[in-house]
This record gives structure tokens, C-alpha cells and sequence, in this order.
């Protein structure tokens, strides 16, 4: 007896036809979706990178331009206020807008040069520490705990003392300052690697420790070096911050957030503009970085379950 099977395939549509997978960038986008206050601090960091690069367009007005005749104006939603200075103006009559553009320019400048520099030095310290091991792990252990130990503001503030006050040298301050979060974070994770079956085959292949340590393990620290920076750009912002509001961090005229806050401190009473909005700016922007590093720690973490 034969029994016959028809094809139905024809009958259904789409039937025998593979179906395409998904590629990287949509399950990426999919996923950051998902992370709706990932897409939101996506959306502030990009308006900080715009405000940042395109200062001199964004901007309605020269930041050190000054007017006395305007000065202390009122933004332009309160009584006695102007659009042509949306925002009001300082006690030297200088556009607020436009020293807030200027001054984003300047904090991410030094945000991510000196997390740059931290990041190169403590994932060099912490590779050659956890792959070599021996002495070299000892003096970088003892080097992050004796760094971790001292107060970092401190050190940050003596560094640009004894450097002197300006842009190149904040960040170098900030940057030799912030190094030991890197070094241990990558210390610890090449201890785990340099056990691993793909380290142990590339030793047997002849492969020299260098080339095993920056083109096998340093790919695999990529993604937590990444969030990590992320984080720190965020705290770098906040910490040159307090160093201009000292008047150890950018000098007068230049726009800077934090001299901007202690410019205004004198007339937060009466002229509450001129400190609370670059606070605003300042925690818009930090806010907008931490929840992009969330987001990114969700999404490179081989645990996450798919969206």
C-alpha cells in the first residue's frame, strides 16, 4: 500500500523559504528600545555633542561679548525679559545661552580627554599586572590601593596647583588622578583570561606575550573598559566642575559651567538664573551619559536575555 504526500507548500505563502535573521544593528536597536531611558540619555548626549561641536552656529551671541546696559536680564519667560537673550544675561551683560553652548564645548573636551588618558594608562598597568603577575602585580596593586587610598580631589587639586590652571593641565590632573579604576577593573578580568582555553592556544602557537595581551585579551576588556568610561566621562565633567568653581580649573573669561556657577553665587538670591542654569545644563548632560553607560552595560553583558 503507497501512501501519498502531497506538496503543500505551494498553498502557503512564504512556505520553504528561509527565513532571514535579524541582523546585529536591529537586535542592537531592538534591544536600546527596550532601554527606553538608554534611548533618552542617547537623545541628551547626542544635544551635548551638537552644542559641543557646533558652538559657534548653536550659540546667538559672542560669550564674551559684554553689555552693561543689558546686564542681569531677566530670561525671556519672566517679566522684563527679552528673546534676544532667551536666557538672560550675566552681571557683565554676556549672553547666558551662549556661554552654556560654549561651556558644553569645554567640558566634554575635558570629560573625555581625561578618562582618554586614565583609560590608556590603567588598561596598560592592569594588562601587563594580571597576565604577567609576579613583581609587576604587586607594585600595580599596591600603586591602585595606595591612589584609591588618597583623596582624589586632593590630589586633583594639587596637580593643577603646582601645574598651573588651564585646560591642557586639568586634564592631565583629572586624567593621572582617575587611572587606578581602569587598572584594577583590567587587572582583575586578564587574571580570569589568561586562564582561558584561547589564551592557552595561542601560547602553544608560538604567539609572544604582547601580541597575546593587546590583540587577544584587550578585545575581550573592550566592552566593560567602555562602560566604564562612559561612567567616568560623567564624573570627569562634575569634578573640572568644582575645580573651575574653586578657580583652579578654566580661567575668565573662558565659558565654563563651574566658573559660571561661581560667578553667579553672589546674586543667587535675586539673579537665581545665573548658577541654577548651568546646573540644569550640568546635570542634563552627567544624566545623559550615566543612563547611555546603563544602557550599554545591558547591552554588551552576554547575560542579558534577548529583547
Amino acid at each position: 500500500m503507497t501512501i501519498r504526500v502531497e506538496d503543500t507548500s505551494d498553498m502557503v505563502p512564504g512556505a520553504g523559504e528561509v527565513e532571514k535573521a535579524p541582523s546585529k544593528a536591529y537586535i542592537i536597536f531592538r534591544k536600546m528600545w527596550h532601554l527606553r531611558l538608554g534611548v533618552f540619555g542617547l537623545a541628551l548626549m547626542a544635544v551635548l555633542v551638537i552644542m559641543a561641536l557646533f558652538a559657534p552656529w548653536v550659540a546667538t551671541h559672542d560669550p564674551l561679548s559684554q553689555d552693561i546696559l543689558e546686564r542681569l536680564s531677566p530670561p525671556a519667560f519672566m517679566e522684563g525679559g527679552s528673546w534676544e537673550h532667551w536666557l538672560g544675561t550675566d552681571q557683565l551683560g554676556r549672553d547666558v545661552y551662549s556661554r552654556i553652548v560654549h561651556g558644553a564645548r569645554i567640558s566634554l573636551t575635558v570629560g573625555v580627554s581625561a578618562v582618554f588618558v586614565s583609560m590608556v594608562i590603567g588598561v596598560i598597568l592592569g594588562l601587563f599586572a594580571g597576565y604577567f603577575g609576579g613583581w609587576i602585580d604587586s607594585v600595580v596593586d599596591f600603586s591602585v590601593n595606595a591612589m584609591l587610598a588618597f583623596p582624589f580631589i586632593l590630589l586633583a587639586m594639587t596637580l593643577v596647583i603646582v601645574l598651573g590652571a588651564s585646560m591642557q593641565n586639568i586634564i592631565l590632573a583629572l586624567g593621572l588622578s582617575n587611572w587606578p579604576i581602569f587598572a584594577r577593573v583590567a587587572r582583575i578580568e586578564t587574571r580570569k583570561l589568561r586562564e582561558q582555553e584561547f589564551v592557552i592556544a595561542a601560547r602553544a602557537q608560538g604567539l609572544n606575550h604582547y601580541r597575546i595581551i593587546f590583540k587577544h585579551i584587550l578585545n575581550n576588556l573592550a566592552a566593560a573598559t567602555l562602560v566604564i568610561a562612559t561612567v567616568e566621562v560623567a564624573r570627569s565633567i562634575i569634578r573640572e566642575t568644582f575645580l573651575s568653581f574653586l578657580g583652579l580649573g578654566i580661567q575668565p573669561p573662558t565659558p565654563s559651567w563651574g566658573l559660571m556657577l561661581a560667578e553667579g553665587r553672589d546674586y543667587i538670591l535675586t539673579v537665581w538664573w545665573l548658577s541654577t542654569l548651568p546646573g540644569v545644563a550640568i546635570f542634563l548632560a552627567c544624566l545623559g551619559i550615566n543612563l547611555v553607560g546603563d544602557a550599554l552595560r545591558d547591552l554588551l553583558d552576554p547575560r542579558m536575555r534577548k529583547a
